[in-house]
């Protein structure tokens, strides 16, 4: 009989949380919490739907920690101000059928729209990033700037403890400020958080240390790392192996191995030139696979692998393989909620084969298929199952044209709260 775990192993990670099996809800950007940034009942609703889909762990979307930088209009925001009895109701919904919920918690830096913030923070000054002509051009922080981020970090997860989540989940992945920082291409500091891997890693160690001070032993910790920006030049996959190192002597509880950020086309599922990649199953299955291998012999925590798995008889490989404790899923379950419980009963071999339809314009493709996904999780969050007749172009329209409709409101708001 094979001792390797399957999809239904339960897993105990360091800090004693106890994972029922071992597949994940990944983080997605809902955009449904209310314009002062409570929770509110469609992210209740969405929550309980994916806890009764089977899944041992629920990941939120982005938890904002700061008022003033949204990664999107709708993000929550857990602060000094925030209305905790809200986020309460938001994690007991998460864990009402099993699931244990953690808060990803996040600084989107120079990702945040312009009608948000028109003059978002970085590490460095830079150009705006250039997608859809929706950011401003960064300006760099200062010292107590970087001193404050890290102090909002380390308070929204001791709320989050307070509000009875499992855990948080730091967002050092896709482009947002963590992640820049990590970065040579946007970091070009020359004081003690820029220059060196270890100057540029610095944030993200100060963070989880202030984290775990401001919480207790028992309070899962995370970390999404990128396993590479995918951008020549950028935080690439030898840098993430001693990071991994570093986050392993911290003592975190587990670290989710992505890539990307809004600047590499692969994180839209485009090729470089903008059209839609097409890859094989296998191919899609290996998306960070080979690279879980290599940092498997660093890491010091459970690896829970977040990208393209898509067959049980893959994750079972994944695995079996011992490079990974954990699979994530992520756009799958917006079209089937119920695929955890599915898979791990035997009743499907699969995820949905589901193609989002494309815009059909190439300004407005990368924003089509998370615009359609985005509707799916709408619709769960307003009581109703999903929709694979929904179209294109109405949703990426809406998508796009959020912000620049609610934007203005929530940039007000996070002023005055702040």
């Amino acid at each position: 009989m094979s001792d390797a775990p399957s999809l239904a192993s339960p897993l105990t990670l360091p800090s004693g949380l106890r994972l029922s099996n071992r597949l994940v809800k990944s983080a997605m950007s809902e955009g449904l919490a209310t314009d002062d940034g409570r929770p509110g009942e469609r992210l209740e609703r969405l929550y309980a739907r994916w806890s009764r889909g089977g899944a041992g762990l629920l990941l939120t979307g982005n938890v904002m920690v700061d008022a003033r930088y949204l990664e999107r209009c709708g993000n929550p925001i857990l602060d000094a101000r925030a209305e905790l009895d809200a986020f309460r109701r938001f994690a007991r919904a998460g864990k009402s059928h099993g699931s244990a919920m953690i808060a990803q918690i996040s600084h989107p830096g120079r990702q945040v729209n312009r009608f948000v913030a028109p003059e978002p923070l970085a590490p460095s000054e830079g150009p705006a990033v250039k997608v859809l002509a929706a950011f401003g051009r960064p300006r760099a922080m200062n010292e107590s700037e970087i001193e404050d981020a890290i102090d909002r970090f380390a308070r929204t997860a001791s709320l989050a403890r307070a509000c009875d989540f499992d855990g948080v989940q730091i967002h050092a992945a896709h482009g947002y400020l963590v992640s820049q920082f990590l970065s040579p291409l946007v970091n070009r500091r020359p004081d003690r958080w820029g220059g060196s891997l270890e100057n540029r890693a610095r944030f993200l160690v100060e963070i989880v240390r202030a984290t775990r001070r401001a919480t207790a032993r028992d309070f899962t910790i995370g970390v999404k790392l990128n396993s590479a920006d995918f951008q020549r030049g950028g935080f690439g996959e030898d840098e993430a192996v001693r990071v991994i190192g570093m986050l392993g002597d911290e003592g975190i509880d587990f670290l989710e191995i992505s890539g990307g950020n809004y600047e590499s086309m692969a994180l839209f599922g485009l090729d470089e030139s903008g059209k839609r990649a097409k890859t094989s199953t296998r191919a899609r299955e290996a998306y960070f696979l080979d690279f879980a291998k290599t940092a498997r012999a660093h890491a010091r925590m459970p690896v829970l692998l977040t990208g393209g798995m898509r067959t049980r008889a893959g994750m079972d490989e994944a695995l079996a393989s011992g490079a990974v404790d954990l699979i994530g899923l992520a756009r799958p379950l917006c079209v089937a909620p119920d695929l955890p419980r599915d898979l791990i009963e035997r009743r499907v071999d699969r995820a949905p084969a589901v193609e989002p339809p494309a815009f059909g314009l190439a300004s407005l493709d990368p924003a089509a298929a998370p615009a359609w996904y985005c509707a799916q999780i709408a619709r769960m969050g307003e009581g109703l199952e999903p929709d694979l007749a929904l179209g294109a172009r109405l949703n990426a329209i809406r998508y796009v044209a959020n912000d620049a409709l609610r934007g203005p409101r929530r940039r007000r708001a996070g002023l005055a709260r702040a």
